[in-house]
């Protein structure tokens, strides 16, 4: 099977949803686990009811923008190109090779943009990157032609931004479609979410799960390809994803099951803390060459948190996990930790929007952690 174009074929800068060494979503040809939601757009689609706006929420990294950018494929190709039963279209289509250019007339993808001069993402879509719409909906399109919106991802959307995206949605022009994708729905403006209709995406299952990581190796590049994940390692790789195959991809590719032992080490250690072991990993995490592993192991920490407190809470968990549950946390302190994942993500978001020191972050989670454990 022919390798999907390599990104930097595509496109000149980074982005945001797309992990180092693998295709971007709007390059993935086959969604896995998810047959009831694409079955919902293609009947609305063929049934002449189609709905102007849809919100498509959902854990982070399970499909959410690969099922957007497959309706899109679907809408803005010829007639004759689109199947009867699925949003299937050949990727070698016209619309399907410059909607992966990001060159389709009709397409319009609202995201983070990649600041050049500040080599970073910024931590909300502003409100300028919505303004294109005006733009894009003044124009004057082929007859029966469809539009397509795709904003990746809607709860990062600034308040004026949101507005702005608000007014657009009120007063839909026609056969023009909004696809919003949301990983926290409930972030959004309640008269945003009033204006669309909701698609619900559920975690994936194990086998879909691996079924969508072996399609996201094999169009990778060779590198990344060639170190695939071996039968050993998928049980734990699994366990940890929460059905996500983002997850999977950045596990591996960071060697996460590393990171995460690392992670309950320091953790098991409580309240004696292991001190040197956390210095160890903020100088590892602070550059920006680590970008992937600082995220992930956030994603790690507040995972191993909110699993402490719902096995802490529900006594449902393995032997390990209970006794490490009742010795960190016990009946007195389960509001403290379940406060403290809160606390810790406010935390981090202040630091990426502030542009904070990393390793005084993770210095100070760990701080929080340990006084949580000593009550």
């Amino acid at each position: 099977m022919a390798r999907a174009p390599a990104l930097h074929e595509i496109e000149e800068f980074p982005e945001a949803d797309r992990l180092d060494g693998f295709a971007h979503p709007r390059a993935t040809p086959r969604l896995y686990g998810h047959e009831p939601a694409e079955r919902t757009l293609q009947s609305a689609f063929e049934s002449g009811r189609m709905h102007h706006g849809w919100l498509i929420a959902g854990p982070e990294g399970i499909g959410k923008a690969t099922l957007a950018y497959r309706f899109a494929r679907h809408a803005l190709a010829e007639p004759g190109e689109r199947q009867s039963d699925s949003l299937d279209v050949g990727m070698e289509t016209r619309a399907a090779r410059q909607i992966l250019a990001l060159s389709h007339p009709g397409l319009l993808v609202i995201r983070r943009a990649y600041d050049i001069k500040a080599k970073r993402f910024p931590a909300s879509i502003p409100v300028d990157e919505v303004r294109r719409l005006k733009t894009f909906l003044g124009r004057t399109g082929e007859d029966g032609a469809w539009r397509v919106v795709i904003v990746d991802r809607a709860d990062e959307l600034n308040v004026s931004a949101a507005n702005a995206l608000l007014k657009s949605l009120e007063e839909p022009p026609p056969r023009t479609i909004f696809l919003l994708i949301s990983s926290a729905p409930g972030r959004l403006l309640v008269t945003l979410r009033s204006r669309v209709r909701m698609l619900d995406l559920a975690a994936l299952e194990e086998e879909p799960l691996r079924r969508a990581v072996s399609q996201a190796f094999a169009a990778s590049n060779e590198e990344v390809a060639s170190a695939a994940p071996q039968p050993s390692e998928w049980e734990r790789l699994a366990a940890l994803s929460g059905g996500s195959v983002r997850r999977v991809l950045s596990l591996h590719a960071a060697k996460g099951l590393a990171l995460h032992e690392r992670i309950i080490k320091i953790l098991d250690g409580l309240p004696q803390i292991d001190w040197g072991a956390v210095h160890t990993l903020g100088d590892e995490l602070s550059g920006q060459a680590a970008e992937q592993r600082y995220q992930l192991f956030f994603e790690l920490l507040m995972d191993a948190i909110a699993r402490l407190v719902s096995v802490e809470a529900r006594g449902q968990g393995t032997q390990a996990e209970i006794v490490r549950a009742s010795r960190l946390i016990g009946p007195q302190r389960l509001a403290t930790w379940a406060g403290l994942w809160e606390r810790v993500a406010a935390e981090k978001a202040d630091a990426e929007a502030l542009n904070l020191d990393r390793k005084a972050l993770i210095l100070n989670v760990f701080s929080k952690l340990d006084a949580a454990s000593r009550g």
